[in-house]
């Protein structure tokens, strides 16, 4: 069984693959809050334990062992944050601390319990998809609303779930996964993006958006 440590770090440098990031010391510091050399010191203790492959100035990748490993904590992470949300009340902004202290301690048993209670869900509260079973998950290409040209049909696929601030930003301007938006213009000079949301217009911050994920309408399968 993999220490906690071990599954903070191939669970962000999962992260960090998937958005198609090249995965170095200095990005995986930002993602872990630590230095460079703490992240350097780690990556040859995964290598260690096959979890990773390392080149110094080259960056890391995982093995097939270290995405499993990834996969199973961020199934964990998904599930928890799903039941907290469904079963115990809580709001989206609440659920990424509380599932980060969690995901390590579960049992598979829990977890089978969990999703079966749940209904089998694919996607966490975010718009992120859940791991089957398995080990198999589902991608959707999608992109950040900011970098979307008006006009535009777009459906909201996920959102970025580490700040509760843009959380509580977005959910009050009605930016939720499976949400359809109409991207009306992008005022100039790095201003706003103008959006319709139903008959409302709204206006959303270009750094917000940046954290928003998006598909046009009609793309997979919307």
């Amino acid at each position: 069984m993999a220490s906690q440590s071990v599954e903070d770090y191939v669970k962000a440098i999962y992260k960090l693959q998937v958005d198609d990031e090249n995965v170095t010391t200095s990005a995986l510091a930002a993602r872990v809050r630590t230095s460079p050399a703490a992240v350097t010191k780690m990556l040859r203790h995964l290598q260690k334990l096959k979890l990773v492959t390392y080149t110094p100035y080259r960056g890391v990748r995982l093995t097939e062992g270290g995405e499993k490993v990834a996969l199973e904590v961020i199934r964990h992470h998904r599930l928890l944050e799903r039941y907290l949300v469904e079963a115990l009340g809580y709001d989206w902004d609440q659920v990424h601390a509380e599932a980060e202290r969690l995901e390590h301690h579960i049992s598979e048993d829990f977890e089978a319990r969990i999703d079966r209670v749940l209904g089998f869900p694919t996607a966490c509260p975010h718009g992120d998809p859940i791991p089957a079973a398995d080990g198999s998950m589902a991608r959707r290409e999608d992109r950040p609303l900011a970098s979307e040209s008006p006009p535009a049909q777009l459906v909201v696929r996920r959102v970025r779930d580490n700040d509760p601030q843009l959380l509580q930003y977005l959910k009050e301007r009605g930016l939720i996964p499976g949400t359809v938006i109409t991207l009306v213009e992008t005022e100039p000079f790095e201003g706003p993006l103008v959006l319709k949301i139903g008959e409302a217009i709204v206006r959303v911050a270009r750094q917000a958006a940046q954290g928003v994920f998006v598909s046009r309408a009609g793309e997979n399968g919307a």
